[in-house]
């Protein structure tokens, strides 16, 4: 007679990622699963958490010992923006990663149970299994794109790939008197965040703490690095990528001024699809834009088709969610006033108001 079966129960509880074992288990898991994402690792929260002074906190899904869900999440506190857990925090994507319905669902709700025992007002999940009809939930699909394509096999062919207005723009780039440097010793962090810190402020943003930028750069190791452009020796654009599972992503990226005139931005961008190549890449994503964003018809220029990302968001019974979108009224006022700001000045005070952002 057989003995009889006993299910194992699903359980859903607190990650600790300081633990080594418990992290690595975890960097398997979104390694192995295919749609885990950079924003998803351990190594990008807690460099965040380590970056901005927030704090990581993560939850995982198990049934027996094996691992079925994970949900990282940044606990961001800000006197100008309220409070938030993020997931995936300062990152476009990361949020439930399962392929279990039962074990998405369990962590949703223990997110919300973690958030109302730490009084913390909001969660937000930037992609993943979002809740279906859970109250106090809203979720989008129209509000971001993503933009991704495959590599071509060899430059010119890249350059091909390329539509014709925007081509012309990145030829007249390599005609240029520019220089391409990538790496990631200190010269390429100051270079990097000197124009990133610059571009930011033209925009009317508050710049990230560098230090942020040093610990992903120090976490991922060989899977990030800096491609700088050059003009008679000054840096004029710089970008900040990540490689995960044979894609490159360009993640903090910008130019100074005289980029534009230079067509550093567009030499930057092709230089990078030829190094990711190089070094193994096959895909190129752009990233996320905001829909209808001079970015989305940036990139469009360039032949990338959007497609849509899901965001999710809850407020928790009584509270006012918080509002960090740039193009709402609320802060047209504000980016105004950054971008009159004197460039010490906004370096000086812009990392303080930034960590709060996420």
């Amino acid at each position: 007679m057989n003995a009889p079966f006993h299910s194992q129960t699903l359980t859903v509880r607190a990650a600790d990622l300081a633990e080594p074992d418990e992290a690595a288990r975890i960097e398997r898991y979104v390694a192995d699963h295919p749609e885990g994402t950079a924003f998803h690792r351990p190594a990008w929260l807690l460099a965040a958490a380590h970056g901005t002074g927030n704090r990581a906190r993560a939850l995982v899904a198990e049934r027996g010992d094996g691992l079925l869900g994970y949900l990282p999440l940044l606990d961001i506190q800000s006197p100008l923006f309220g409070r938030t857990f993020a997931s995936s925090g300062f990152g476009v994507g990361g949020g439930v990663l399962s392929t279990d319905r039962k074990a998405a669902a369990g962590l949703i709700e223990a997110a919300e149970e973690l958030a109302a025992r730490h009084s913390c007002p909001g969660i937000e999940l930037r992609g993943g299994a979002l809740p279906e009809t859970r109250a106090g939930w809203t979720t989008r699909f129209d509000a971001h794109c993503g933009f991704v394509r495959d590599l071509a096999p060899d430059d010119e062919a890249e350059l091909l790939a390329i539509p014709r207005k925007q081509r012309a723009e990145v030829r007249k780039g390599l005609a240029g008197d520019l220089t391409v440097s990538t790496g990631t010793a200190p010269e390429d962090r100051a270079a990097h965040y000197a124009v990133y810190a610059e571009s930011v402020r033209n925009l009317g943003t508050p710049v990230f703490p560098r230090r942020l930028f040093d610990e992903i750069l120090n976490a991922f190791g060989d899977d990030a690095d800096i491609l700088t452009i050059r003009h008679e020796g000054a840096p004029v654009a710089s970008v900040l990528s990540l490689y995960h599972k044979g894609a490159v992503m360009p993640y903090w990226g910008g130019g100074t001024w005289d980029a534009r005139r230079l067509r550093a931005n567009d030499r930057m961008y092709y230089e990078l699809m030829l190094h990711a190549r190089r070094r193994g890449a096959s895909r190129f994503d752009f990233g996320r834009s905001k829909t209808g964003s001079g970015a989305y018809d940036f990139k469009r220029n360039w032949g990338f088709e959007p497609e849509p990302l899901g965001y999710a968001t809850w407020t928790a019974p009584g509270a006012r969610g918080r509002n960090v979108d740039p193009t709402s009224d609320d802060h047209s006022a504000k980016i105004q006033m950054w971008k009159r700001l004197p460039l010490p000045l906004a370096n000086l005070i812009g990392p303080w108001i930034s960590r709060g952002l996420g």
